[in-house]
């Protein structure tokens, strides 16, 4: 087993991933503010992070034999982000939903997400330089 292979830090770098993802989503959706008729997008980790560590699993799963063999229903891992297009809403009259406030708090959070996951990404890699140093 390697060090950098462990759970918490599968679990930090699909973390990061969806925060980047998040960010790109986010920074779309802002600079269509204007567009008529464009529906912003979100993007979904962590309760899909969730729903797997409290074993929401699909009922059909398929045995992979073969690396080019498709994969389905439950794939033990890290989840991937979700990102879905919200189109029920509308916030304009010209048929756009994107309210700038929300994306601009939905961005402030996703960087103290992103910084909190470096964060211990970082603490995780210097309690083991010094385990591995001593002390």
């Amino acid at each position: 087993m390697g060090l950098l292979n462990s759970v918490s830090f599968q679990r930090l770098q699909g973390g990061l991933e969806a925060a980047t993802t998040r960010q790109s989503v986010l920074a779309n959706n802002i600079a269509n503010a204007d567009t008529p008729g464009f529906k912003r997008s979100d993007v979904s980790f962590e309760s899909v992070l969730a729903a797997q560590e409290n074993g929401a699993k699909p009922t059909l799963g398929a045995k992979v034999t073969d690396s080019r063999h498709f994969q389905f229903g439950y794939v033990s891992g890290m989840p991937s982000a979700v990102v879905s297009k919200d189109v029920s809403t509308s916030m304009n009259n010209n048929d756009n939903n994107v309210d700038m406030d929300r994306e601009m708090a939905l961005s402030a959070e996703n960087q103290l997400r992103y910084n909190s996951y470096i964060e211990q990404l970082n603490s995780q890699i210097t309690m083991m330089r010094t385990v591995v140093q001593g002390g």
